[in-house]
């Protein structure tokens, strides 16, 4: 019988497939997403005890949508209207539908109808398969305003009638919903890299499948420099995960990583691909974001890391976005240009872009362990400790301020 975690596992892999192919055919997606998560819980308990069926995707599309179908009915004889009831009724699904429909529920999120804030909310809970608490740390913000969003998102679709039978959209459609669909595959891939909590360091699950549905859209729009910029940023960045975490899965930051264990076919294309996108008009977010890491993947070590031009290009970025994470990285380069001095100087003006957040003071003590305040270069390492809920960095930062005690 297979193991609960390994059916755990392939559930989380094929939930937003299953929602997609629910969503396209009946359409009602706040019903859709319920049916869904039902047929989960019955495969969660039969699975283990009975095996995995041999095509479990249509396994839970038909479950799905018997539980979809029944709950309309249900409805629709509450409200006397049998005859659409009927009509709603499904066909036996005996295999899974052939195409892959999580990019048609991605670009169904995606909305223009959704304020942007919804938009990215309900994909990232519907197709990233994140938790709303994960969804709430990304973003840096409550959980209970995160959970808003996602419920008033779903109640918009459905009042608009924009969940019916959905299939994607035509081309002008799809470029007004580009921004989002890639700010949300981004938001997935750095929960896959580096998750939030938990205790993996790397979702590598997460992150695969956001480069995969990136390379679905770089295939829809081949010549979108922000496409290409992303893809490249995400490979340049995955490149590096076989190195972050050590025999027993202690995080291990990028100073000390074995780049030998770095993937060099991922970085070559990665490369390329910054290259390409650089050629495809203004330089974006993500064109810039992908050329820092591919000067970071180039270098033979910290020591000859090109920190001026990384500097340079953040300097850049922060002319075209305000994201405080890109603000972070612009302190951590001025340190490693200017010295750690100004780079705490700097961080000083970034603490109300970081409320509970574990990263900023994770970078103060990092600067202060550089000057020689080992105390209070402790102090905020315990301090960033106590912020995260990451296992593998929490037990890093409580390491790094133990070896500054006296």
């Amino acid at each position: 019988m297979p193991a609960a975690g390994a059916v755990e596992d392939l559930l989380r892999r094929h939930a937003p497939q299953v929602l997609g192919a629910v969503v396209r055919r009946y359409g009602h997606f706040d019903d859709a997403e319920e049916a869904v998560q039902e047929a989960l819980l019955a495969a969660a308990g039969q699975w283990p005890r009975d095996g995995v069926p041999a095509n479990p995707r249509g396994w839970l599309i038909r479950v799905a949508s018997r539980r979809l179908t029944d709950a309309l009915r249900a409805e629709e004889a509450r409200a006397r209207r049998e005859e659409r009831a009927v009509r709603l009724a499904p066909r036996e699904v005996r295999a899974a539908p052939a195409e892959d429909d999580t990019l048609t529920l991605l670009f169904l999120c995606c909305d223009p109808v959704l304020p942007p804030a919804g938009r990215i909310a309900l994909t990232l809970r519907a197709v990233g398969g994140l938790t709303t608490a994960e969804i709430a740390r990304a973003f840096l913000m409550p959980e209970s305003t995160v959970a808003q969003r996602i419920s008033r998102a779903k109640a918009k679709l459905r009042s608009t009638g924009s969940d019916r039978p959905f299939h994607p959209p035509r081309p002008q459609d799809r470029d007004a919903r580009l921004a989002s669909v890639l700010q949300v595959l981004y938001l997935v891939f750095d929960e896959g890299y580096t998750a939030t909590s938990g205790p993996a360091l790397h979702r590598a699950d997460l992150a695969r499948e956001a480069i995969r549905l990136t390379r679905e859209v770089r295939r829809l729009l081949p010549r979108e420099g922000a496409v290409t910029g992303l893809l490249a940023l995400m490979l340049l960045t995955e490149a590096r995960s076989a190195a972050r975490t050590g025999r027993d899965g202690e995080l291990v930051p990028l100073d000390r990583q074995d780049r030998t264990l770095w993937d060099r076919t991922a970085i070559a294309e990665g490369t390329a691909l910054v290259e390409e996108a650089l050629t495809e008009g203004p330089p974006g977010p993500y064109q810039l974001q992908a050329a820092i890491a591919a000067l970071h993947d180039e270098a033979a070590g910290p020591d000859t890391t090109d920190w001026p031009q990384i500097l340079a290009l953040y300097e850049v970025l922060l002319t075209k976005t305000r994201d405080p994470m890109a603000e972070l990285g612009r302190v951590v380069a001025l340190a490693m240009v200017e010295g750690p001095e100004a780079g705490l100087a700097a961080l000083a003006a970034l603490e109300p872009r970081f409320p509970d957040s574990h990263r900023l003071p994770a970078v103060r003590a990092h600067l202060l362990e550089r000057t020689g305040a080992r105390k209070a270069a402790a102090d905020a390492y315990r301090t960033a400790a106590r912020a995260t809920h990451s296992l593998p960095e929490r037990r890093y930062l409580q390491t790094r301020a133990a070896r500054l005690d006296p």
